[in-house]
């Protein structure tokens, strides 16, 4: 009786366990394969966009990638040193996050350039590359192979203004400290305006002063321009 109890907890601890396993490991997409360029491990920014779980596929890092970053992580220039060393680290973290899949595929001896690797699994999978490699983005364009530039991942989301520019905005509340009024961009970005909470209704020429970004929005800072 004793050994069918202990075999009935056994069984419910594996299943709990694989019920754990589960929940947290993300789910494979299956959707399509991401080849990850040199230049975007060397980059690092990669690291804030898988966080976010935007990135809708796996992450395929090519062993000729890994080989290419070690080359250059034991060469004698410093700054080429120092740059490969931090794209081996972001693999390493890569592999870390939950909100993705990322894997490392063996692609042979490395007989290839590691650019005509990324182009030839990237075609037969029907897989994309990510790179800011302004090059291999041509050559992938050229091969009908969509290449997802980082670089334009950061224009897209960048600020639209900066400090120190002047719009004309309409107060149309308070703020919530004394004195300050609130108006919005057409985007629906909320402009705190210092010394503005008598100007509600009114358009009044603003300066930015400063941007305030979370994950939530972004919130500006500015000041009324006087005459």
């Amino acid at each position: 009786m004793e050994f069918l109890i202990l075999i009935i907890v056994l069984m419910i601890l594996a299943e709990t366990t694989w019920l754990t396993v589960h929940k947290y490991k993300p789910m494979r997409s299956g959707n399509r394969k991401i080849y990850v360029d040199t230049s975007v491990l060397i980059d690092g920014r990669i690291l804030n966009i898988a966080r976010t779980g935007f990135i809708d596929g796996d992450l395929i890092i090519l062993k000729s990638v890994l080989r290419e970053l070690q080359l250059l992580a034991d060469g004698k220039d410093n700054e080429k040193r120092n740059r490969a060393r931090a794209g081996l680290n972001n693999v390493a973290e890569l592999e870390r996050i939950v909100e993705i899949n990322t894997e490392i595929l063996d692609d042979g001896e490395g007989r290839k350039k590691v650019d005509e690797e990324l182009l030839k699994y990237a075609k037969e999978s029907k897989g994309v590359i990510l790179t800011i490699d302004y090059n291999l983005i041509k050559v992938a364009e050229a091969e009908k192979i969509q290449a997802l530039n980082v670089n334009d991942l950061a224009l897209a989301v960048r600020t639209e203004f900066l400090p120190g520019e002047k719009i004309r905005l309409k107060i149309t509340e308070k703020g919530s400290n004394r004195g300050q009024g609130v108006g919005h961009l057409q985007d629906g970005t909320m402009v705190v305006v210092d010394r503005a909470s008598n100007k509600i209704g009114k358009d009044v020429t603003v300066e930015f002063v400063r941007f305030y970004e979370t994950s939530s929005g972004k919130m500006i800072f500015a000041k009324i321009v006087r005459k």
